[in-house]
């Protein structure tokens, strides 16, 4: 309730738009009315397990490009980078620092879907209704909320891990090894380097995906309620939410990419100071490297949720 409480605070402007006649409705991942909390967790845990590992590579990639000099590229593009980390490291190279993004996706929604789903209990009037205003709201509180919990520090350990195999500094065994060294060195503050950009780009993401997802399968399905729980639709929808959300979210992935390496306490005093390096070293266009494996990562991400989340609805159901 406290979490609701602040990211009502937060967002109320949003909540002053006229949108009273838009009601609540099936966005792809309404649970059954008989779930309960443990029952959600599991299904966010299969589903988030899934899509990272069918995810991982374009991320690693998309990680790769934001890391490397503009002056001195090691990569020409996305498929220069793959085809490069094969043949050095062989396909599993593709796959380093992916154990704690894989093993944190489940997390990751959990994270998402509880702050969501409180902040839209806490949002939702007597008549059930929940405008898409509110909606968004709910979306960004739960964008936080992983955030904080879940995705700052996963994503810290996959760049650190990366950015080490990237320099060839060898500092880092694999994942776990750079959480330990990560503990004891710099303490649990060294897990959340970026955390502003991550909370901004996590809050946005949740925030435009749910209304994006909405409307285009009520295009797909032209309102047809039996349509909603369709996997197909909902994950197509999906994936056009994702790729919208990239283009909003790419100028704070990228600061939070770069917050995240293995300097990135010598060279940036802090968030503000990174962008505008960034800006005066490099670019604004720099803000939309890897945009591309980005969005294919994410697309994908977001359209195997959203599709694969009914599904699990069918033969995962219990009320606890």
């Amino acid at each position: 309730a406290e979490l609701a409480s602040l990211c009502f605070f937060l967002f109320s402007p949003v909540l002053q738009q006229d949108c009273d006649g838009v009601q609540s409705s099936t966005m792809g991942l309404k649970k059954n009315e008989n779930d309960g909390p443990v029952c959600t967790f599991v299904k966010g845990g299969l589903t988030g397990f899934i899509e990272a590992i069918i995810c991982y590579p374009t991320e690693f990639v998309k990680t790769q490009l934001q890391l490397q000099s503009k002056t001195a590229p090691e990569y020409t593009g996305i498929v220069d980078c793959g085809m490069k980390t094969v043949k050095k490291h062989g396909p599993i190279g593709l796959y380093r620092g992916a154990l704690p993004l894989i093993l944190g996706s489940s997390g990751k929604q959990a994270a998402r879907w509880t702050g969501y789903q409180v902040t839209a209990d806490y949002l939702t009037d007597e008549a059930g209704k929940l405008t898409v205003p509110k909606r968004m709201l709910a979306g960004a509180c739960g964008g936080v909320t992983e955030a904080i919990l879940a995705v700052t520090p996963i994503e810290t350990l996959k760049t650190r891990v990366t950015d080490d195999m990237r320099r060839g500094t060898g500092n880092y065994t694999g994942s776990f090894d750079a959480l330990r060294k990560i503990l004891v060195k710099e303490g649990p503050a060294g897990l959340y380097m970026g955390l502003v950009p991550t909370i901004a780009k996590q809050a946005t993401n949740q925030a435009v995906r749910f209304p994006v997802q909405f409307y285009c399968k009520q295009l797909m399905t032209g309102g047809d309620k039996s349509l909603e729980a369709n996997p197909i639709y909902n994950g197509a929808a999906g994936a056009v939410a994702g790729a919208v959300s990239v283009v909003l979210t790419m100028p704070q992935d990228t600061v939070k990419t770069r917050m995240q390496g293995e300097e990135a306490k010598k060279l940036y005093k802090g968030t503000v100071d990174c962008a505008m390096q960034i800006m005066k070293n490099e670019g604004p266009a720099f803000f939309y490297t890897g945009t591309w494996p980005r969005m294919i990562r994410v697309s994908l991400d977001v359209a195997i949720t959203f599709a694969i989340f009914p599904i699990l609805g069918k033969v995962i159901s219990f009320p606890y």
